[in-house]
């Protein structure tokens, strides 16, 4: 919703009252930026449990490692697809108890945003939204494979943002 402070519209639709969200604006003065959802949805989805039913029989507390990519590609009209990829395994006592691969992806149309601050705005703002629908989709298939619900932590996609560029910063000036 706009919220009258130049905030970001991430609905598409209109204010409170049925006013449009962005009423003409006195000249001169620049349109809010904006953020619209226009569709998410699973690119890919795999989950394993290679060793059931044995592990789903055991009360060992599984070491778990998480990996986080965000990725980023133009679609037609201006719009973006940013595809936020969470690959997980749980392995105990050197045995996989479940590994799992989820893609999940959203198409954003982005407007009113200076080109300096857009890229931030793609991989940081947009796998924000899609991160909650992605967890819930994880803790769903963990828990639909035999084992208690794997609730992810919250990601800070500034500091992965932060630490990519860093990556690249190197590899640029090679």
């Amino acid at each position: 919703m706009a919220n009258g402070n130049g905030g970001a519209n991430t609905n598409g639709g209109s204010a409170a009252g049925g006013q449009p969200a962005n009423p003409e604006l006195p000249q001169g003065q620049a349109q809010p930026p904006q953020l619209n959802v226009m569709a998410q949805y699973i690119k890919d989805l795999s989950f394993e449990n290679p060793n059931a039913p044995k592990v789903l029989r055991t009360n060992q507390q599984p070491q778990i490692n998480i990996q986080v990519a965000v990725n980023a590609v133009p679609l037609e009209g201006g719009d973006v697809e940013v595809v936020l990829k969470i690959e997980g395994k749980a392995e105990s006592q050197g045995s996989v108890m479940f590994n799992f691969e989820l893609a999940f992806a959203g198409a954003f149309r982005i407007s009113n945003v200076p080109q300096d601050s857009l890229h931030p705005v793609v991989m940081i703002e947009c796998p924000r939204l899609l991160f909650p629908f992605a967890r819930e989709i994880i803790a769903s298939t963990v828990s639909n494979g035999g084992f208690p619900p794997l609730l992810l932590d919250p990601v800070d996609f500034v500091a992965l943002y932060r630490q990519n560029m860093a990556k690249a910063q190197p590899q640029a000036t090679a």
